[in-house]
């Protein structure tokens, strides 16, 4: 399938990168990693909550908008964290920032099947998901380990 166009004016044209955006949810050394439930063919695989940056909305409005569906808490944005990661065949791009809890809210699993913190010591102990890997080896510095 091509993905590309040719313009008026002889020029490819490729579709616009879809964001994904994650967050990198820090609290007392640890990190927020969340287990998919779905689709089967991720089920059971361990990534950062977020989702897609709808038409219109900045990447840290997105990010907000889906801790407060995914996990029903209000989070403050912070830096990046990690490099851009390609995904879906090329045809999105997850960017990842770190993000701290507000007024004690405690995350839920509204759309996972699991939540867990870990710290620097256990970040491989679960399954991530392909596009989570690279993210996974920047966090650990914010962690507490080199």
């Amino acid at each position: 399938m091509r993905t590309e166009r040719i313009s008026g004016s002889g020029q490819t044209e490729r579709p616009a990168l879809k964001v994904v955006v994650g967050a990198a949810i820090i609290a007392g050394g640890r990190v927020l990693a969340c287990a998919r439930s779905a689709p089967p063919e991720v089920a059971g695989r361990w990534e950062f909550p977020g989702g897609k940056v709808e038409p219109g909305e900045t990447e840290t409005a997105a990010l907000v908008r889906e801790c407060a569906e995914e996990l029903a808490v209000r989070v403050e944005i912070g830096a990046r964290v990690g490099r851009d990661v390609r995904m879906a065949h090329g045809r999105s791009v997850l960017k990842v920032y770190a993000a701290r809890l507000l007024g004690g809210d405690q995350p839920q699993a509204l759309e996972h099947a699991d939540l867990r913190w870990l710290t620097a010591d256990e970040l491989d102990s679960v399954p991530w998901l392909p596009a989570d890997v690279p993210i996974v080896a920047a966090l650990r510095p914010l962690l507490g380990q080199p």
